[in-house]
C-alpha cells in the first residue's frame, strides 16, 4: 500500500511507476475517488459538529425556537445518514484502486520492459566444460532412478514429479544445509502455516494482481502460499512492535504451491517450473530507514550467495529492471545459477526490498526511540528452493559414467554419501 498523501503530492510519479511496472493502476480515478471520499468525510464531520452544538442548544430553548431547533436536528440527522451511506459506497472503490497502486522503483533500478533487460552485476564461479556429452537433469534422474516425472504427472497432472532414494535425500540435504547456515547467522527459525486467509495474501501484496497464480480454497476463504514470505511477513500484522527489538530476522522452510498459469516453452521441461516445491525463505522486518534497508538487502543477497558457495555452483547476480519488478518492490536482485541443459543461467533466488509497502497493507508498525509510531520496512529473499536447485547440482556434478558427485557440504546430511551411482 502506498501512502495516499504521497500520491496526492506527486501523481505523475505514481502513474509513471505503474506504467514502468506494467501494473493496471488508474491514478486519476484513484485521486477522484479520494477527493470525493475526503469531501464526504469532511462534511460528515461538520454535520456531526453541528449536531453536537444543536443538541446542547435545544436543552436551553423553549417554544417555537425549540421546535425549530429540533427540526434542524432532524435534518442534520438525515444528512449524516446520507453521508455515511455515501462514504460506505465510496470506500470500497477507493480501497480497490489503492490496492493497485505501484511502488516507484529505486533510482538505481534499470529501466526495461522485461527480464531480458535485467542488468548483470557480477559473476561468481567458473562454468565447467565437459569432455563428454552431458545429460540433462531429467535424463540423469531417470538413469539414476532418483526422479520420476511420469508418476508425478499420473498423481497430480502436468508439472508434478516424484523424488526417490538419493534424489529425495539430496533434496532434503540442500534444505537442511540452507537452514543451518541461516540459523548460524542469527536468523530465527519459524514453522508457519502454508494455508492462509486471503487477507494475508492481500496484506503481503500477492492479491489482487497475483490471484490467478494461487491455489484457492474458496469454501474457506483461504489459499495455499507460493512462498513462506507470506505468513512470515504477515505474522506481525496489526501489531505495534518495540523499535528496540528491530530488526527481526526470520528463516522458514515450507512447501510452496504455484499454478504457474501461462508458463510455457523450455520452462515447462523437467523440474524448472513446477506446481509444488520446498523453499527456505529469509525475511527481515526492520525500522523505517532507507539506508539501513539497503544494507539489509545486501545482507540477504550475501546469505544466499553463501549457500551457493557451499554448494560450489557458478552463478551471477542481476539488478532487475522496472518491467520485471513486482508491484510493491522498490528493488530486486535475482541470483541465477548456471544450468547446462538450458545453456544459460536460470533464476534460483529473488531478493526484494519493499520499504513500507507491505507493512502499510498489513498495518505492521513499531514505536521508535522518540515514541513515534511508524510503519516497518520489510525485505525477503530465497535462501534455497528445491528441486529447482537440483538442476544445476545434478547437471554440473555429473561424471562420464552417469554418476553424480555429491558436493562436500551435503555429504554430512546424506550419511557420508560421496556419489550417486546407477543402481544395477
Amino acid at each position: 500500500m502506498i501512502d495516499i498523501k504521497l500520491i496526492r503530492e506527486d501523481p505523475e510519479k505514481y502513474a509513471a511507476a505503474a506504467l514502468a511496472k506494467k501494473v493496471p493502476a488508474d491514478i486519476p480515478a484513484l485521486l477522484e475517488a479520494d477527493s470525493l471520499l475526503l469531501k464526504a468525510r469532511q462534511e460528515l464531520q461538520d454535520v456531526r459538529t453541528a449536531q453536537n452544538a444543536a443538541g446542547k442548544q435545544i436543552a436551553r430553548l423553549s417554544g417555537q425556537a425549540k421546535a425549530a431547533a429540533i427540526a434542524e436536528m432532524q435534518g442534520l440527522k438525515a444528512r449524516a445518514k446520507e453521508l455515511s451511506e455515501r462514504i460506505a459506497e465510496l470506500e470500497p472503490k477507493f480501497n480497490e484502486l489503492m490496492l493497485l497502486a505501484a511502488q516507484p522503483a529505486a533510482d538505481d533500478v534499470p529501466l526495461g520492459a522485461d527480464e531480458t533487460e535485467n542488468v548483470e552485476l557480477r559473476r561468481v564461479g567458473q562454468v565447467p566444460q565437459f569432455d563428454f556429452e552431458p545429460l540433462d537433469h531429467v535424463q540423469l534422474g531417470e538413469l539414476l532412478d532418483i526422479i520420476d516425472i511420469p508418476r508425478g504427472v499420473k498423481l497430480a497432472g502436468a508439472r508434478n514429479y516424484l523424488l526417490k532414494g538419493a534424489g529425495a535425500r539430496l533434496h532434503q540435504a540442500v534444505l537442511r544445509l540452507a537452514v543451518d547456515i541461516m540459523v548460524a547467522r542469527g536468523y530465527t527459525l519459524l514453522t508457519v502455516p502454508v494455508l492462509v486467509n486471503e487477507s494475508v495474501m492481500y496484506g503481503t501484496g500477492y492479491f489482487p494482481l497475483g490471484r490467478d497464480q494461487a491455489y484457492l480454497v474458496e469454501r474457506d476463504g483461504q489459499c495455499l502460499v507460493g512462498t513462506a514470505e507470506v505468513p512470515v511477513t504477515a505474522c506481525h500484522g496489526e501489531e505495534v512492535l518495540d523499535g528496540a527489538e528491530l530488526p527481526k530476522k526470520y528463516v522458514a522452510l515450507s512447501t510452496c504451491f504455484r499454478r504457474e498459469a501461462g508458463a510455457a516453452g523450455k520452462d515447462a521441461y523437467g523440474l524448472y517450473r513446477i506446481h509444488y516445491f520446498d523453499k527456505v525463505e529469509q525475511v527481515i522486518v526492520a525500522g523505517n530507514d532507507e539506508e539501513a534497508s539497503k544494507g539489509f538487502h545486501a545482507e540477504i543477497v550475501a546469505n544466499a550467495e553463501a549457500v551457493l558457495a557451499a554448494l560450489e555452483l557458478p552463478y551471477r547476480v542481476m539488478n532487475v529492471c522496472t518491467g520485471d519488478l513486482g508491484q510493491g518492490q522498490i528493488q530486486k536482485f535475482d541470483i541465477e545459477t548456471w544450468m547446462p541443459s538450458r545453456k544459460a543461467y536460470g533464476e534460483t533466488h529473488s531478493a526484494s526490498r519493499f520499504g513500507d509497502f507491505q507493512a502499510r497493507r498489513l498495518n505492521m508498525r513499531y514505536r521508535d526511540a522518540d515514541g513515534k509510531i511508524r510503519f516497518c520496512h520489510t525485505l525477503n529473499n530465497t535462501v534455497i528452493a528445491s528441486p529447482r536447485i537440483l538442476i544445476p547440482l545434478l547437471e554440473l556434478n555429473q561424471q562420464a559414467d552417469g554418476s553424480v558427485t555429491v558436493p562436500q557440504a551435503l555429504r554430512p546430511y546424506m550419511g557420508g554419501m560421496e556419489r550417486i551411482a546407477r543402481v544395477r
